[in-house]
C-alpha cells in the first residue's frame, strides 16, 4: 500500500464524514501479531495503540470494548460494571459478521451493525490514540477527544 494512498474503508469514510483530523499509519501486518507487532513496526508505544475487541454477554448481546494494546480486559469487572452475569469474546465469524471487518482489522468506526462501545477510561487521558482503520495493516492516529465525540463510548475501569 502506497503511503500517500489511504484505502477507503467504512472507518476512514466515517472519520472523513465527521471531519476528524487523522494520520494514517500503514504497516506490515503479521497474522496474530496484534498490537505488539504494530507497535514495533510503527515505533509507537503499545499503550497508545487501542485494541477493538468484540464481546458478548450471556444473552449473546454484542458490544465493543476499547483497550490499551499493552493491557487485557478483566471480563469479570466488565460484566460487573455492565450489570450482566457474564462477558466473553465473540467468535471470529460473529465479530466479522457484526462489524464487517476481519479479525486483525476491526475498527470501532463504521461497523456494519451499530454496537454499544465501552472504553477503558484511561484511554481518554492519552495525548493521542492509534486505532484500527478497518483493514489489516492500517491504523489511524487521532485525538481521544475525537474518538469520544464520534463513538460516545461508555467509560469503564477494566484494564489488567
Amino acid at each position: 500500500m502506497a503511503r500517500d494512498k489511504v484505502p477507503s474503508t467504512p472507518a476512514i469514510r466515517m472519520l472523513k464524514k465527521h471531519k476528524v483530523k487523522f494520520i494514517p499509519h500503514p504497516y506490515k501486518y503479521e497474522d496474530k501479531g496484534g498490537t505488539r507487532v504494530s507497535s514495533r513496526e510503527l515505533n509507537i508505544d503499545e499503550h497508545e495503540i487501542i485494541k477493538t475487541l468484540v464481546m458478548e454477554d450471556e444473552k449473546q448481546t454484542p458490544l465493543i470494548i476499547l483497550m490499551h494494546g499493552d493491557c487485557e480486559v478483566s471480563l469479570k469487572h466488565l460484566a460487573r460494571q455492565m450489570k450482566v452475569k457474564k462477558i466473553s469474546p465473540c467468535t471470529a465469524d460473529k465479530a466479522d459478521s457484526l462489524t464487517g471487518y476481519q479479525i486483525g482489522g476491526i475498527s470501532p468506526f463504521g461497523t456494519r451493525h451499530p454496537l454499544p462501545v465501552y472504553m477503558e477510561e484511561t484511554i481518554s487521558t492519552l495525548e493521542r490514540v492509534v486505532i484500527n482503520a478497518g483493514r489489516r495493516g492500517l491504523l489511524v492516529e487521532l485525538s481521544p477527544q475525537d474518538l469520544t465525540i464520534i463513538l460516545k463510548p461508555i467509560p469503564v475501569s477494566v484494564a489488567i
